[in-house]
């Protein structure tokens, strides 16, 4: 996803070449330490563009035949001298406020679906937007998700690390929810960056952040702090994650069967009304109601 992203963002600077591209990245010095005014952009976001763009030039021309073709982007970056981390929601603020029935009605089934799945698995939105039936797997003892990348020439996609490679079982709301999404949620699988613009707004407009510092990506921190809280252990929590274990790995981790049991000693109560019916039927492609142009992803509402 973020090597798209930066793909369609700069697709003419690199139909140009290098040197637009260095001009183009040499913007970001005054988006972040600008000579007056306050700066619109974090080093870190500056930083995670650069990554992107040496990563998306480098593949490019090797790909092309021209591995050693110097790369504009190189040397492009900012010091983070301390990095903030989105606090988590408490787990009062998810239980007796996001989980609470109609109010997430607002939002359109499948970003709804999402965040609820969020709440139990901890999982990326981008990794949950990109969930495919081959990912969900429910005809299973243990209902689960998988992360992982796909080979599939028509939908390839790559994930963040190799840690990243997980198998979550599904507790709770988490569950019942991907019960009505066996496909998963087709109208973001190539769009978490408008899923999160569109839910952040939604929690911000209607005073659903615990804090002005809260977000979306804020639940997946939350659940971290829920496992640690209730006593899983600690390399359990690590996989489920998906982060790095810092010693040589024996085994897989444990069964589906554990990690589920330990799971569902952290899952939070909920309301059967607040789960989404599955996805809603698409406006016939050419004209929407009205008469007006289908937008081809839908009203993001």
């Amino acid at each position: 996803d973020r090597l798209v992203g930066a793909a369609r963002k700069h697709a003419q600077a690199f139909a140009m070449g290098g040197e637009p591209c260095r001009q183009r990245g040499r913007r970001h010095p005054r988006r972040v330490a600008p000579e007056a005014g306050a700066p619109t952009h974090t080093a870190s976001a500056a930083n995670r563009d650069f990554g992107n763009l040496r990563g998306l030039w480098r593949d490019w021309w090797t790909y092309h035949g021209h591995k050693d073709r110097p790369n504009p982007f190189d040397g492009f970056w900012f010091d983070e001298k301390v990095k903030r981390r989105r606090p988590p929601f408490s787990t009062e603020f998810i239980r007796d406020r996001l989980l609470a029935p109609g109010v997430l009605d607002g939002l359109n089934r499948e970003a709804r679906g999402i965040v609820l799945v969020m709440v139990e698995t901890g999982a990326r939105p981008s990794e949950i937007a990109a969930l495919t039936s081959a990912g969900i797997v429910l005809d299973h003892k243990v209902p689960h998700i998988r992360i992982e990348p796909s080979d599939d020439p028509e939908d390839p996609r790559e994930i963040k690390t190799a840690a990243a490679v997980r198998a979550i079982p599904l507790v709770g709301v988490a569950l019942e929810t991907m019960k009505n999404f066996p496909d998963g949620f087709a109208r973001y699988r190539d769009r978490a960056g408008a899923l999160s613009a569109l839910v952040n707004k939604y929690l911000r407009t209607r005073k659903l952040l615990e804090t002005p510092r809260h977000r979306l990506y804020s639940l997946r921190h939350s659940f971290e702090d829920r496992m640690k809280n209730g006593g899983l252990d600690s390399e359990l929590r690590r996989i489920l994650m998906g982060h790095v274990i810092d010693r040589v790995s024996y085994g897989e981790g444990g069964s589906l069967e554990w990690r589920r049991d330990e799971l569902a000693k952290i899952a939070l109560p909920f309301a059967a009304e607040i789960v989404p019916l599955g996805p809603e039927p698409r406006p016939s492609a050419g004209r929407a109601r009205g008469g007006r142009p289908a937008h081809p992803q839908g009203d993001d509402r």
